[in-house]
């Protein structure tokens, strides 16, 4: 039998609480709520929860607030980025060493593409692999492209494997609402249901044309698409490059004095614009997003006149953008981005 080309999507269990638990195991099987700096008191969201955790209700992007509302008694822990980027780094190495082309998406997560005529078999080695020379366990989903591998280990977890592809995608999604999709969010989603598209099945037996002249000329057909599980192969071991940089913070108590917002914008600004210049790539659009009190987020932006790695010109983009926003609302949170000329 000749190999076939399978997309592998290896998706780290319960990252960072995962990591917290190989560095103390006392914590084995307990509630566990990595974010901010691990104090619950403060403003700060969650950035991974445990599964015990989870059981809870617990889910990464929650208030810390409200999960220590769900689970007084959760450990709450600050997060340390050096330590996941290391323990990370590992990992990826570690497929690496598999002899396969390794496209890495993140701490937790990548793709590979890989030659087997038994890509199951070949899933069982990478999350031994990975499980031997870190600790961590993992998941595989493994599919005849991106979009399927990635669905996939949703189905695989925790610390399984699963196998999607065209044969048996319908069989899988097919009844599933199209949110269940990677790619399609919540706004989408209640578009499509007031369209009484309510499944995966019934996206993708859409017409591309309806779908066009209701979401655009790209968008439309895309969405018909995903339903029907269509997507790219191409695993590329390409170093990811960024296109931007942001900066954000939180305050403790919601701040009223425009004066203030525009000064931390402005130090935020700054700050980013020394993680540019280490790049030596200029700046060409800015971006400020603001959180209003109780929880509400806007963004605006705008293109840089030239681009630049001038901390005053870029600093005072960004604070010029303050007069889109609403000074009669309290803000809980400011924001800076600042995307950068393409490399090459």
């Amino acid at each position: 039998m000749n190999d076939v080309r399978w997309v592998l999507h290896v998706d780290l269990d319960e990252f960072l609480a995962a990591v917290e638990v190989l560095r103390h195991p006392d914590l084995a099987g307990k509630p566990v709520v990595v974010g901010g700096r691990g104090d619950p008191t403060e403003r700060g969201v969650v950035s991974t929860a445990s599964y015990a955790a989870r059981k809870f209700g617990v889910r990464s992007g929650m208030p810390l607030r409200i999960a220590a509302r769900k689970i007084p008694d959760a450990v709450f822990l600050p997060v340390d980025a050096d330590v996941y980027n290391e323990m990370s780094q590992r990992v990826m190495d570690t497929l690496r060493e598999l002899d396969v082309t390794v496209e890495v998406l993140g701490w937790d997560e990548a793709f590979l593409g890989v030659d087997s005529d038994d890509p199951e078999t070949f899933a069982t080695v990478v999350r031994q692999a990975v499980l031997d020379s870190t600790g961590l366990h993992c998941s595989v989903g493994i599919g005849d492209n991106r979009l399927r591998a990635k669905i996939a280990t949703g189905f695989g977890k925790p610390q399984g494997q699963f196998t999607l592809t065209q044969d048996n995608w319908f069989a899988v999604m097919g009844d599933l609402r199209p949110i269940a999709l990677w790619g399609i969010g919540s706004k989408t989603a209640k578009k499509l249901e007031a369209l009484e598209i309510r499944t995966v099945r019934e996206l993708a037996a859409s017409s591309v044309e309806d779908m066009a002249a209701r979401f655009g000329p790209k968008i439309g057909p895309w969405l018909v698409g995903l339903g029907m599980g269509a997507g790219s192969a191409e695993v590329s071991d390409e170093p990811w490059v960024a296109r931007s940089h942001s900066r954000e913070t939180t305050f403790q108590h919601n701040v009223t004095d425009w004066g203030e917002v525009a000064e931390h914008v402005r130090r935020l600004a700054e700050r980013v614009t020394e993680d540019i210049r280490a790049e030596k790539r200029p700046g060409v659009r800015v971006e400020v997003k603001l959180r209003y009190a109780p929880f509400f987020t806007r963004t605006t932006s705008r293109a840089l006149p030239d681009p630049t790695l001038d901390p005053s010109v870029i600093s005072t983009a960004a604070v010029s953008l303050l007069e889109r926003f609403d000074h009669e609302r309290q803000v809980r949170l400011v924001g800076v981005r600042v995307e950068m000329v393409e490399t090459g």
